[in-house]
């Protein structure tokens, strides 16, 4: 009677195939986690040059010139501007403190030679004394347009930088004070010189 030998099992082989099996039930798992690992970095790269332009932007809106700021710029050197043409003007046409400072000479001049005193002298006094401090009053003006006007032009050479240019409007208003100042120093000083018009003599006849 033949008798087939039972199969044994070995304990070292059932040990190995079950590392084996465990080995290759944990491959598939690992495998997975680097896949989603390089997943997640390729979106991470793929997203980062949209979160750096949405950082560029707000800090290029952040950047942005104020619209108040820009309207603000150049006001200070307008209305100097502004003032040294109506000062010029006013040196042309005369000023109220003019007249006022004429008629007290005037004054004075008719209550020095109220007691008596030649033609020559009561034209001096009276005339003569109003018409050189109404041309000094309007030379005053003009003076200061003058400066002014200068200070508005040459101002952004000697200040800190700007970061804009002084406005079109602004050097041109300046420029016109400039003008009329120096005008009216010229006109100024021919009056009180008598370059234009000397004084009228004592004895001239009235119809020579």
């Amino acid at each position: 009677m033949n008798t087939t030998p039972s199969k044994t099992t070995n304990p070292d082989e059932t040990a190995a195939a079950a590392t084996k099996d465990t080995e290759t039930k944990d491959a598939p798992g690992t495998s997975s986690k680097a896949d989603d690992s390089a997943t997640a970095s390729a979106d991470d790269l793929a997203t980062r040059p949209e979160d750096d332009a949405a950082d560029e932007g707000i800090q290029d809106e952040d950047l942005e010139p104020d619209p108040f700021e820009r309207a603000r710029h150049g006001v200070g050197a307008g209305a100097a501007a502004v003032v040294s043409a109506a000062l010029g003007v006013v040196a042309l046409t005369g000023a109220w403190s003019g007249r006022v400072a004429a008629e007290r000479e005037t004054l004075i001049g008719q209550i020095k030679t109220s007691g008596g005193g030649s033609a020559a002298q009561q034209i001096s006094e009276i005339y003569g004394d109003a018409w050189h401090t109404t041309a000094l009053v309007n030379g005053l003006f003009a003076l200061l347009a003058l400066l002014v006007g200068v200070v508005v032009l040459v101002g952004p050479a000697f200040g800190a930088p700007a970061d804009r240019p002084q406005p079109a409007w602004v050097r041109a208003v300046a420029l016109a004070g400039v003008a009329l100042g120096v005008l009216g120093v010229l006109i100024s000083a021919g009056m009180y010189f008598d370059l234009f018009a000397s004084l009228p003599s004592a004895g001239t006849p009235a119809g020579g």
